[in-house]
């Protein structure tokens, strides 16, 4: 037995989360892959069985009252809330990502437009260059809609580029690729400091590590549930719009479902109170009891305790990478420092889409970014150190 063998035991057997890999469906495989989508919680299938057997079998529309199915979007909503920093009632359940990110970026410039004042018209909407495409493709059409100009920016340099035409700003807390945490209350307060509006994208962040969203004055934030959360492929992402700015928030797609008066059926449109005014149309039920179901895992589990298991994990990960693999095989892009690191491991290898193929096909799950990345994701309720240190010599013995 190695010393790093010896050593993940010890680590295993001191974790206090390590129960919690009880509460999901696992084989043998280590799954480093839940930074894509995340395993698949116990507790799902029972309640999606009853939601379809039950629920819409015997109960049919009478489910939207007497089965909560109405009110699931804010009080699934409320339960993510803890999970970035949020108190409740800012937090709201439904749609795609995608459609969300459209959302809080347009109504950011419009709130910014609206607290203006008079003076020179905010008309450049500040985007992270090195965002997951979708989030590009997005702040372009905002742009359009908006009358806009876009400017991609790295985030390194957001601070320097805002000035009084900025109107919304649209970041990534972890970058997609690389793994890095970039650093959400300084950015936030320069955005504040320039009178714009800032949209987080929290799709690599939420459920792996704390966000602060009240604590650091987020205007708007975004973030998928499939990921760390956990909630199933496709599942429905949120939207938090911070309570003082919830009166204001003009969103670019106004539905019934966020009318003050839902089934009054009136031509005229007038905004819900509160995070209702993010919802749209009819939710979709299924995936979102899914999600609901999958949030159970929470229960009792602190952000903090999963954001320092996360650093240990990547930590020890890192370690066995550096013991085993072969030098110069691979490169660490993925930051070293704990405040720059979310709760992936990425590393740069130039056959790194044969590797991967090699490393799935014995049992170490990872996914591979091009042209050359191999990308870890560590969700800290079900993996453990013995994982990661098998998965750090399976690399090995591929790349030796």
């Amino acid at each position: 037995m190695s010393e790093l063998t010896r050593k993940a035991e010890k680590l295993d057997a001191a974790d206090e989360l390590a129960a919690k890999r009880a509460d999901f469906v696992l084989d043998d495989v280590v799954y480093l892959d839940g930074n894509s989508l995340g395993a698949l919680p116990a507790a799902v299938p029972g309640r999606v069985e009853d939601v379809v057997r039950r629920q819409w079998g015997e109960l049919r529309i009478r489910s939207w009252t007497e089965g909560g199915w109405w009110t699931a979007p804010e009080r699934i909503g409320d339960r993510i809330a803890p999970l970035v920093g949020a108190a409740a009632g800012q937090v709201v359940v439904g749609d795609s990502t995608s459609v969300n990110v459209f959302k809080a970026l347009v109504g950011a410039v419009r709130l910014a437009r609206q607290a203006d004042g008079g003076g020179p018209e905010r008309d450049e909407i500040v985007v992270d260059a090195t965002t997951f495409p979708t989030d590009g493709y997005l702040a372009g059409s905002a742009a359009r809609m908006t009358g806009c100009t876009l400017r991609p920016v790295p985030p390194s340099e957001v601070t320097d580029a805002l000035g009084d035409r900025t109107a919304a700003v649209l970041l990534n807390h972890v970058d997609y690729r690389t793994g890095r945490l970039h650093d959400l209350p300084s950015l936030t307060a320069a955005v504040h400091a320039a009178g714009a509006y800032v949209v987080w994208d929290l799709c690599h962040s939420a459920g792996a590590l704390p966000v602060g969203l009240d604590e650091h004055g987020v205007d708007l934030a975004v973030g998928c549930t499939y990921k760390y959360l956990n909630g199933g492929p496709g599942a429905p992402a949120f939207l938090y719009v911070r309570a003082d700015l919830q009166d204001r928030f003009d969103s670019p797609l106004p539905g019934w479902n966020s009318h003050a008066e839902p089934f009054g059926m009136r031509a005229d449109y007038e905004p819900a109170a509160g995070a209702v005014r993010g919802r749209v149309g009819t939710p979709d039920i299924l995936s979102m009891l899914a999600l609901e179901a999958a949030l159970e895992v929470w229960d009792g589990v602190t952000i903090d305790a999963v954001r320092a298991k996360s650093l240990a994990l990547t930590d020890f990960f890192l370690e066995c990478v550096e013991e085993y693999v072969p030098g110069g095989r691979v490169e660490c892009v993925t930051p070293r420092a704990h405040g720059e690191r979310g709760s992936q491991v990425a590393l740069r290898c130039p056959d790194a889409g044969d590797v991967m193929e090699r490393l799935i096909e014995r049992g170490v799950v990872g996914d591979f970014r091009r042209p050359d990345v191999l990308r870890f994701g560590f969700t800290p309720l079900y993996v453990g150190f013995a994982d990661v240190e098998r998965a750090a010599r399976v690399l090995a013995e591929e790349l030796a």
